[in-house]
């Protein structure tokens, strides 16, 4: 019976090409099912596929997978007349790593040593019989240009921040020159919806391509760490070439270390996850869910913690009160124009005009943040919750013109008002006193859909002395809420250390 071309790819790697390296070098490949199912899938689609994509959990073969593929392309079933084909990485080290891992294969194989002549010194491999060339490209080096490949296939582009790269663009472009080439990208998540290989996942997935191949290994978003049926949808080779008892010693350590907990869930189980900035763990947030008791807020002192914005973008304030047990309750008030709302909606990839529809954020009549408004609207709701406000603490940016409006208004009379710098001296205690509650599970924050947000996109970073603020520009999405709420929380717990007298009037100009 005639072998399809998925099958005489498979074959031919398990044929020829031998393990590079470790306890098995030298021995022949066997492919995982999930490895065979990724070839069949591209070279048996009866459509063709142009763009072929696996997303896969860190040790599961990636690699020898690439070069194994590279091999059967330069002097094997795959191999056409006369052809450039590239490998590309981020970076020379992982460039060099694929070409080492291929170079090790035919100097383990005597029939492939036949056949081909290895270049170390430009990272390049010929297959001889018919005249095809292979270079390992980098980010990093300028040698992208000029070529024409037929197949590109990428390693690790997770690592690409943004939504391209002049590498990645030079490479893609390159192929202009062919009808049938083939692009083909392995590699972890990137940590961000709006980054390269995530928009190409999500479009391969939204838009049912034909010529598109993708295979997304990856565990629920929610799972437990520990929860090893979990282990298994990001990492197939599990228990093949992926050490189980590794595997669990990393989790286990990252469950118990929650600073590791983003770069566990984005590497080992291959989630989109910022890794080592982002601030909060996913987890320890997650269970701090429970709805904050509103009686809490009229028994106990309230202290409110106001994040101003730019007129066209969200303003947060988030109320804090702490109980008996020492449990912080926190509740936030968003508010954001209403003008545009859509818009401002898809550009921020948040569902604003959603949230405004369910009364979870504060749409705001007009094309700005009004403070006047503002201002009336919380000295409202909290007259009508029973709610006595005792220190409010805010960021000095726009602080004059919330002032005003709030004499304007008549709101937050009598409140003690608390500067807090953003930089590192002011923030990095307030930091440690939310992150502290946090870990001990001593905050209800509801899992409002805006604080949620929030923490899932905070990214803290570090000054020498090894202070810690947020870094809003960092960060994909508003973190406004966050921020208003670290500091209203800090102001409970710990009271206000740089407390501004009553009347700000001397402010306003």
């Amino acid at each position: 019976m005639m072998m399809t071309r998925g099958e005489k790819v498979i074959a031919f790697i398990e044929a020829f090409c031998v393990i590079p390296e470790g306890h098995d070098v030298g021995k022949p490949i066997q492919l995982a099912p999930f490895q065979k199912k990724f070839i069949t899938d591209i070279y048996d689609n009866k459509h063709g596929t142009r763009r072929a994509i696996m997303t896969i959990a860190r040790k599961n073969g990636k690699s020898a997978l690439i070069a194994a593929l590279l091999l059967c392309h330069i002097c094997g079933t795959e191999a056409k007349k006369n052809t450039q084909i590239v490998s590309g990485a981020m970076s020379r080290d992982q460039a060099a790593l694929v070409f080492n891992l291929a170079a090790k294969m035919i100097n383990l194989s005597p029939e492939l040593n036949k056949v081909t002549r290895i270049i170390p010194s430009q990272k390049k491999i010929v297959g001889l019989a018919m005249n095809v060339e292979y270079r390992a490209l980098a980010a990093d080096s300028t040698t992208a240009h000029g070529l024409s490949p037929v197949l590109a296939i990428m390693d690790e582009v997770g690592q690409v921040q943004g939504a391209s790269s002049p590498f990645i663009d030079a490479i893609l472009t390159s192929q202009g020159a062919y009808q049938d080439a083939l692009q083909i990208f392995i590699s972890t998540q990137a940590p961000s919806d709006a980054d390269f290989l995530s928009i190409m996942v999500d479009d391969a997935i939204r838009s049912g391509d034909k010529k598109t191949v993708c295979h997304v290994y990856e565990a629920q978003p929610d799972c437990e760490l520990l929860d090893k049926k979990q282990w298994k949808k990001a990492n197939p080779g599990l228990g093949l070439f992926r050490s189980e008892t590794d595997l669990a010693e990393q989790l286990k350590q990252a469950s118990r270390l929650p600073s590791m907990e983003a770069s566990a869930r984005n590497l080992l189980l291959n989630q989109r996850v910022a890794l080592e900035s982002l601030w909060l763990a996913p987890s320890a947030w997650k269970a701090c869910s429970a709805k904050p008791d509103m009686e809490v807020f009229k028994k106990y002192p309230v202290s409110i913690g106001l994040d101003l914005s730019a007129r066209q973008d969200l303003t947060a304030a988030v109320i804090a009160a702490m109980d008996d047990d020492e449990v912080v309750h926190l509740l936030p008030f968003v508010f954001t124009p209403l003008a545009n709302i859509e818009e401002r909606s898809t550009k921020d990839r948040a569902p604003y005009a959603q949230w405004a529809r369910d009364d979870l954020m504060i749409g705001v009549p007009g094309n700005s943040v009004d403070y006047e408004w503002v201002a009336a609207y919380l000295r409202d709701a909290f007259d009508e919750m029973g709610i006595q406000i005792d220190t409010l603490s805010y960021d000095r940016w726009r602080i004059e013109l919330f002032q005003k409006a709030c004499n304007e208004v008549a709101a937050f009379q009598g409140v003690r008002w608390e500067a807090v710098g953003q930089g590192f001296k002011d923030f990095s205690p307030r930091l440690e006193s939310f992150q502290a509650k946090l870990l001990d599970g001593k905050i209800r924050h509801g899992a409002h859909p805006l604080l949620n947000m929030a923490a899932s996109n905070a990214i803290a970073v570090t000054d020498p002395a090894g202070s810690r603020k947020i870094d809003k520009s960092k960060s994909t999405q508003r973190i406004d809420p966050l921020v208003a709420a670290v500091m209203a929380l800090h102001s409970v717990t710990e009271g206000a250390q740089e407390s501004l007298p009553e009347d700000l009037s001397f402010l306003i100009a």
